[in-house]
């Protein structure tokens, strides 16, 4: 069973890596966009309420979006074989309430995966990618957004031991092979 959130600014690859580990080990991948989507397409209760924000063109509001969590990681697949976290949590309020959560539902993290990569090879990747919204100024801002928002993570996972940074540049195989020994399983 294993138990991790991936943590990194957009573009650094997280989800890559956490779908190459979810997939040779097993565990579900847990993105929140594709759970959020997922619950509003399927028109839960979580899933209306967050369709109104959207619709507003509003962020989902925290208590939202954790609800839909809590609904993903009471499911049988998660019980039994873990789970990866991939975009959740990225602020302060998020990560307290998912500790609250998992000591809810009789669960705790092994490891919290930071991939770092520095802004000037994020701008490179994203640019390179050539999406209309993936002009030099927008993923500036929005590098400029995800650092404030996730910083105090980088140390409240420190301080609780179970953060592992790894640097996310290089070749695929071998960051694969870095987060397998962080997270203690071996390919």
């Amino acid at each position: 069973m294993i138990k991790v959130v991936f943590l990194g600014p957009p573009g650094a690859g997280k989800g890559t890596q956490a779908v190459r580990i979810a997939e040779k080990y097993g565990v579900p991948h847990i993105a929140t966009g594709d759970i959020l989507r997922a619950a509003v397409n399927e028109g839960t209760k979580l899933g209306k309420l967050a369709k109104s924000y959207m619709d507003r063109g509003e962020l989902v509001p925290d208590d939202v979006i954790i609800g839909i969590i809590r609904e993903r990681l009471s499911q049988e697949d998660v019980k039994k074989n873990g789970f990866i976290l991939d975009g959740f949590p990225r602020t302060l309020p998020q990560a307290e309430a998912l500790d609250q959560l998992l000591k809810e539902i009789g669960m705790n993290l092994d490891k919290v995966i930071y991939l770092n990569v520095e802004d000037e090879e994020i701008v490179k990747r994203l640019l390179a990618r050539g999406r209309a919204d993936d002009r030099e100024d927008v993923i500036r801002n929005r590098l400029e957004v995800y650092r404030k928002q996730t910083a105090p993570l980088i140390k409240y996972y420190t301080d609780k031991g179970v953060l592992a940074e790894i640097n996310g540049v290089g070749d695929i195989d071998e960051i694969t092979q870095k987060i397998e020994e962080a997270i203690g399983v071996n390919g």
